[in-house]
């Protein structure tokens, strides 16, 4: 059984990048009948907090990325960790080691002099004897020959040479587990089959590999993912957008279309574009993720929303637009129901805040008109059809938009008017702005009361106009 896991650190908040590994982990569980697991990798206790938890699982409970098992916390594992440590230092798989700060500079020092990179050359390997004053780390044994192939499903083979990789610390000196240890213990305890992380994990997956034959568990496939960079080719960062992935929630874009376009970055399926998650759970497959860097482009993301948006069953699109209303200060129950402010405005607003905003006439009276509007459409000459469409307005039944929309046809006919002459002043006069959805669909969202109302103060503006010029 396929069995992949999402790990990230609560040294921070759930970001893009992160959002991206776990939908493609979820994905590939997904599409294989599998299991999802999350772990929350907190051994490092001055940096983790609650608070970044509780974020990363808001933040995957909002995109629906729901794991089949989990969370774990490797903060509750320890026992299991220093339960490996101790039968590694028996079998000599492990070893303590004494080295002070001040000899780890001098070799790092020394090294670097001739043009190496760091590595520590194992002199602890076969030392016996405690050292007075110090407090040991322990090292896993690297192996000091042979190749540590690494078939990546997304890069292809990776070949690592033993002898450029040193022994890892394991065990701090105040004995806790280190990451890339626990990580492996975790890994074969939890049966995981595919790892699915970035690509700055990669220099980690020889050791990693070396530890697990340690272990004698059996490696997983491995796939190491592109890094997401901005538009300015730099690494993403919060110059180019949102660090916490629930700050798109707040800016109403849906969880499907955020997905959708992390998907396509870096992945695609021919010319397809618009996904539903269904489609991605059956088309997906890691092994399609080309290893070149991805770019993020926030203005492909509103319209990846806006399309997802177009696509939502009104009622449903109706249900989550409801608190963004709220959010805006304005009541639901005082005007349209949602469902039909969204069915009118979901082709014109690319978040669910800017519809919630453009709505706001729907909800809430103004008390100026947009002067500019005003100036250019509310002229006296528009004065008597727009008094005589207000009458027939008191009159009509059905308050449909079919209905409205006789009237607004017949009363522009009476006066030899197209209907773009009244339309137009009769929109700005009803939402006291000139944009808005069809003007028959405005006036139903409007309704009658608050039509007649504001064609009323609208006509006291025009009659002031005249008198004044």
């Amino acid at each position: 059984m396929v069995r992949t896991r999402f790990a990230p650190s609560p040294t921070g908040v759930l970001h893009i990048g992160s959002v991206r590994t776990a939908l493609f982990c979820w994905l590939y569980a997904r599409r294989h009948d599998g299991v999802f697991v999350l772990r929350i990798e907190d051994t490092d206790r001055e940096r983790s907090t609650r608070e970044n938890v509780d974020a990363i699982l808001d933040g995957l409970s909002w995109l629906g990325l729901d794991a089949d098992e989990g969370p774990y916390y490797q903060t509750e594992r320890f026992p299991r960790y220093r339960e490996v440590v101790e039968q590694w230092l028996d079998a000599g798989k492990a070893y303590r080691c004494w080295c002070t700060k001040e000899e780890l500079d001098a070799l790092r020092a020394r090294q670097a002099a001739a043009g190496e990179k760091f590595r520590y050359d194992g002199r602890c390997r076969e030392r016996r004897e405690p050292r007075p004053g110090v407090s040991p780390v322990v090292r896993f044994r690297n192996p000091d020959e042979g190749e540590v192939v690494v078939n990546d499903l997304v890069r292809g083979r990776v070949v690592f040479r033993n002898a450029e990789l040193d022994d890892l610390i394991i065990a701090r000196s105040d004995g806790t587990p280190t990451y890339n240890f626990t990580v492996v213990v975790d890994d074969a305890d939890m049966a995981i089959t595919h790892v699915i992380r970035g690509d700055d994990h990669l220099n980690n997956t020889p050791r990693q590999m070396n530890m697990l034959a340690a272990l004698g568990a059996e490696v997983p496939a491995y796939a190491h993912l592109p890094m997401i960079h901005g538009q300015d080719g730099a690494k993403l960062s919060k110059r180019h957008g949102a660090v916490d992935v629930r700050e798109y929630r707040e800016q109403g874009y849906l969880p499907e279309a955020l997905l959708n376009y992390l998907a396509r970055l870096g992945w695609s399926h021919g010319d397809q574009e618009i996904f539903t998650i269904e489609e991605l759970i059956r088309l997906f497959d890691v092994k399609d993720v080309n290893p070149s860097a991805a770019s993020f482009d926030p203005a492909k993301l509103r319209w990846v929303n806006q399309q997802h948006i177009i696509a939502m069953p009104a009622e449903e699109l109706g249900r989550r637009l409801v608190p963004f209303l709220v959010k805006a200060g304005l009541d639901p129950a005082n005007g349209p129901p949602p469902a039909r402010v969204a069915e009118a405005f979901r082709e014109r607003a690319p978040t669910l805040v800017e519809m919630a905003e453009s709505a706001r006439w729907c909800y809430e009276d103004f008390e100026a008109i947009d002067p500019a509007a005003a100036k250019k459409h509310l002229r006296p000459a528009i004065l008597e059809p727009l008094a005589e469409l207000a009458g027939r307005f008191r009159q009509l039944e059905p308050w449909t938009e079919t209905a409205i929309a006789r009237e607004i046809e017949a009363c522009a006919a009476a006066f030899g008017l197209n209907l773009g002459k009244l339309g137009q002043p009769l929109r700005v006069a009803v939402t006291g702005r000139a944009v808005s959805p069809p003007i028959d669909v405005t006036v139903a969202l409007v309704g009658r009361e608050r039509t007649l109302a504001r064609l009323e103060q609208a006509l006291e503006l025009i009659r002031a106009r005249a008198a004044a010029s």
